[in-house]
């Protein structure tokens, strides 16, 4: 009883700064179209894989990566959306962003996510992925981040600190730097989320429930409105 009061103490506290922190990021980086009609800010949420690559496969469903990744990425655009921000997705459906399957075209797909992200000339980009390996007690989500650019690090930081918080995470961790073609299309912030290991049996059966994926989505939104309200 003391650690479910404890738990919905917890929970009450960080709605409340989540709350805080939309209002300072509405203020700062003015979220509502003025009557001027001035731009939004945009974000680019980049949903990693798709169409003939689905990336790594679930061991336990044999759900696709490509699948999770668009949809913890449509989740993140409503709230994204509802927050005043422009949202522009890289995948908006199943399919890739090669055109043909002749040789060449996971060149093709990331060039057409490098032109997208380019035009969109976003204040931050996200990537989401969905991690595997050979120990399949390895688990939980981790950032990736530029090492060449510390707006990118300061915002893998700021998503681990909330990715962390999740009362879901058994084993706190560091973001990584990683030397990745999405993170170098653009100076902005950018920075890439391995939302769990799909060779992990615990961290699939999260992962397949929308529940968690709303969770999940709701810390990587609340880790970067606190690294834009910094930043400001």
């Amino acid at each position: 009883m003391k650690f479910f009061y404890s738990h919905r103490v917890a929970l009450t506290i960080f709605g409340v700064a989540f709350l805080v922190l939309c209002t300072f990021a509405v203020c700062f980086f003015g979220l509502s179209r003025t009557a001027s009609g001035a731009q939004r800010p945009v974000v680019v949420l980049d949903a990693g894989h798709g169409g003939i690559d689905a990336g790594v496969r679930g061991t336990l469903t044999g759900v696709k990566e490509s699948d999770l990744n668009l949809s913890l990425v449509r989740i993140l655009q409503e709230k994204f959306e509802a927050a005043g921000f422009d949202a522009v997705l890289t995948r908006r459906s199943e399919a890739g962003l090669y055109g043909t399957t002749a040789p060449g075209h996971k060149k093709r797909d990331m060039a057409a996510r490098a032109k997208i992200i380019g035009e969109a000339a976003p204040v931050l980009l996200l990537s989401v992925h969905q991690n595997f390996f050979s120990d399949s007690a390895r688990r939980g989500a981790q950032a990736f981040y530029r090492p060449d650019l510390p707006s990118s690090k300061a915002l893998a930081c700021a998503l681990q600190s909330a990715l962390n918080q999740m009362p879901e995470c058994v084993k706190k961790t560091s973001p990584v730097a990683g030397d990745y073609f999405i993170l170098k299309c653009s100076e902005a912030p950018s920075a890439i989320v391995e939302c769990g290991f799909l060779s992990n049996l615990e961290d699939e059966r999260l992962l397949v429930t929308r529940e968690y994926r709303e969770k999940l989505a709701s810390a990587i939104f609340a880790g970067a409105l606190t690294y834009l309200s910094s930043a400001a």
